[in-house]
């Protein structure tokens, strides 16, 4: 270890915090104007570096490679402002939940897009002309275009403040993050504001992508990768604040700076290889800094609410004919093995199909009925479905006993985590769950000798005579009724109308006596459980798991689900996982390019049916009514 070798990882972390600034700072601009939570801001950034390839690839060297990188990021700025016209105008007035939605299926549509274009190889952009060397510094070698982008931040940052302080327009830009309702009775132009400030927030990302070209490939994935990374930035510095990003940048490449140039560190008899511990860093750091300042650094604790939200349309409870209608399904379910004698493939559909229904239903019971947006449930399916593969392999536990255990791994994880999740509300919570997902991705990842890395594990399989014939089919069917029906029960027990309660209004529920943050770590905790049960069947079904069950793709289809079928309803992630697995099975054996396809479909969805698929049969039954 020396001082020289600090200061050359120092330096790269800041080279990296430059461009994650400019994702970063696009993502807070377009949320603080128009609160769109916008997933499709990684594939703004893909695009850049991507189109970055392209220009600078036709232009050559010289001034056309410097015309190439910002004729990228003005295109992706077009692009960003043509998908705000076609699509995200259309939803301003829905849900917040449901602008994600929207935004997810742009990242398909986009991926896709970027698949026939560009192919699946990774391309690399030409060295910049003139910086294409490195310089001497205290005896290391520092490549010279690293330095420019060090210094691309803190312009960026500079030319932003001028904007936003000194112009008509960034005045407008900060009336509209602080009181739109105000801003539209003095009669300015929101449309024309948000399609402006959106196209700007793409443009700094496609500009991110373009200034990384050269050190980055392009290739397909750069989207979820560097869009968990923006929003780690922009809560830690706090949402909606410019500055707040650029000091979260700067302090979340520094630590990973610092894990790597730590390397090897012993404490007692343990080694722990700080380097390979980049990947929780940020989210380590999202994690601390939430739990202390809840708002960011630079951010501001909102104002408590004075009154109550309007409460949602009470549920009720399934009456006669529904509860007829359940009894039915479930027998027409228990009949799929007599049908799949002629179609085999359809118990393995129906089998992942009721693992989702079972996944979508816990998160519902979160995000819907208790009110806690999650963007990280996938790591109480991934506890489970690793609580119960850790048990067969290492504990040599039967595998009944570890199918039926690996939910309380989840269970615990939510004990202790979810703790702290309660603290917070909004997009905070979301963002603190999403970072909870993210450490526990990374440990799977890179714990070797106990999760199998990258590898996963293996050899997962049903016992012996669960294997044999429809079986395991008939125990995953009777779990997932009986957590359905156990996660339909607690709706309406004690604890349900308390996290209702809690949900409309938290201040009138303290005011009854109630202690809101126990109330909603009970649910919290018991929606886990049934999470993990279906991760534990899901290590089973397949055979295998790898650390993709904690990704944060996986929670996205959750929300998916259970956005397509409707939150108003129980029945919703029903629908939801049923209809989102089924087009998902059927785009992919269809064709190259499903991703597409299905972000069309999600996209048809959303406009079509804003309150979801059960909940448009509920609204039309009512009208028949």
């Amino acid at each position: 270890m020396s001082l020289s070798g600090l200061l050359s990882q120092l330096l790269n972390g800041l080279a990296d915090a430059s461009a994650l600034f400019l994702v970063a700072a696009g993502l807070s601009l377009i949320f603080g104007v128009t609160r769109v939570v916008n997933f499709a801001h990684g594939s703004f950034y893909m695009l850049g570096v991507y189109l970055a390839w392209t220009f600078t690839t036709a232009f050559g060297d010289g001034a056309g490679y410097w015309a190439g990188l910002l004729l990228a990021a003005l295109a992706t700025g077009l692009i960003g402002a043509a998908a705000e016209w076609l699509v995200l105008k259309r939803l301003y007035q829905a849900p917040e939940l449901f602008q994600l939605l929207a935004t997810f299926a742009l990242v398909l549509i986009i991926g896709d897009a970027a698949l026939a274009i560009w192919g699946p190889e990774d391309l690399f952009a030409a060295r910049a002309p003139g910086l294409s060397g490195a310089v001497q510094i205290l005896g290391r070698r520092f490549p010279e275009y690293d330095l420019l982008l060090i210094a691309a931040g803190p312009i960026v940052l500079g030319l932003l403040w001028l904007l936003l302080m000194r112009t008509r327009w960034g005045r407008l830009l900060r009336a509209a993050a602080e009181n739109r309702s105000m801003l539209a009775a003095l009669g300015v132009n929101q449309a024309w504001l948000f399609t402006s400030a959106f196209t700007l927030g793409a443009f700094l990302a496609g500009l991110g992508g373009a200034l990384a070209a050269p050190r980055v490939p392009a290739t397909l994935g750069l989207d979820l990768e560097i869009i968990a990374s923006a929003f780690v930035v922009v809560v830690v510095g706090g949402l909606g604040s410019i500055p707040g990003a650029f000091l979260a940048a700067l302090l979340i490449c520094s630590v990973k700076a610092v894990f790597v140039f730590l390397g090897q560190v012993a404490i007692g008899p343990w080694v722990f290889n700080l380097s390979k511990l980049t990947l929780l860093a940020e989210f380590a750091v999202m994690a601390v800094v939430l739990v202390v300042r809840p708002w960011g650094l630079l951010g501001k604790p909102p104002a408590p609410a004075s009154h109550a939200g309007a409460p949602e349309r009470p549920i009720a409870p399934a009456g006669r004919r529904l509860r007829a209608a359940y009894g039915l399904l479930v027998v027409l379910l228990a009949l799929v093995p007599i049908a799949a004698l002629q179609w085999p493939y359809l118990s393995i559909l129906m089998t992942e199909i009721l693992i989702a229904a079972l996944f979508a239903a816990s998160l519902h019971f979160l995000t819907g009925l208790a009110g806690m947006t999650s963007f990280g449930h996938a790591a109480w399916f991934g506890l489970g479905a690793y609580g119960a593969a850790l048990l067969l392999k290492l504990a040599a536990v039967p595998m009944e006993a570890a199918l039926l255990l690996g939910p309380f791994a989840a269970a615990f994880g939510a004990l202790l985590f979810g703790w702290f999740c309660v603290r917070l509300s909004g997009v905070y919570l979301a963002m603190l769950t999403l970072a909870v997902a993210q450490i526990l991705w990374a440990l799977a990842f890179q714990w070797d000798d106990v999760t199998g890395g990258s590898n996963g594990l293996i050899g997962l399989w049903p016992s012996s005579w669960l294997a044999q014939g429809p079986w395991f089919y008939y125990v995953t069917l009777a779990l997932c009724a009986a957590g359905i029906a156990w996660l339909r029960r607690l709706a309406f027990s004690p604890l349900g109308y308390a996290l209702r309660g809690v949900r409309d209004s938290s201040l009138r529920a303290e005011a009854l006596g109630m202690e809101t943050r126990r109330v909603q770590w009970a649910g919290f905790v018991a929606a886990s459980f049934a999470a993990g049960m279906a991760g534990s069947l899901y290590a089973f079904s397949k055979g295998s798991i790898a650390p993709d069950v904690l990704a944060v793709s996986r929670s996205v289809d959750g929300l998916v689900m259970v956005l397509l079928g409707g939150v108003q309803t129980l029945a919703g992630p029903l629908v939801g996982a049923a209809s989102y697995t089924w087009l998902q099975d059927v785009a992919a054996r269809s064709t190259e390019y499903w991703h597409a396809v299905l972000g069309v479909a999600i996209l048809a969805l959303v406009l079509a049916f804003p309150d979801g698929l059960a909940g448009a049969a509920a609204r039309l039954r009512g009208k028949r009514a």
